[in-house]
């Protein structure tokens, strides 16, 4: 049974940072591609970041990069999303899924981590 979980949001101020956490389960987490996602309302989910062992990583989302850093780690079947310098607009539900080579979601979505970035 695929399983994946985010946490770590909260409520930031304008330049702060944080550390998104995927944690997974049943499935060989090192073999998969990881890609983080974000929704607000009335808005499509958007593919924030993309990482795989041999894959690399990839940042869909242009707004995000030099600011959104992907990580995982295979011993802990975890992948990370450090954000930095974060903005109103970064504001969503993140979210994170196994996805394909091009960073399209497989449609595993587990439980979300609300991002509030604001004064």
């Amino acid at each position: 049974d695929v399983q994946l979980q985010a946490s770590g949001g909260g409520l930031v101020q304008p330049g702060g940072s944080l550390r998104l956490s995927c944690e997974t389960s049943g499935f060989p987490f090192h073999e998969y591609i990881i890609g983080w996602f974000r929704q607000t309302p009335g808005k499509e989910r958007e593919g924030v970041a993309c990482i795989g062992d041999r894959y690399g990583s990839t940042y869909p989302l242009e707004s995000v990069e030099g600011r959104f850093s992907i990580s995982k780690d295979n011993t802990k079947g975890t992948a990370y999303l450090q954000m930095n310098d974060l903005k109103p607009e970064d504001t969503a539900v993140y979210y994170c899924a196994t996805v394909t080579p091009l960073c399209r979601p497989l449609d595993n979505w587990g439980k979300g981590t609300q991002v509030t970035v604001s004064s």
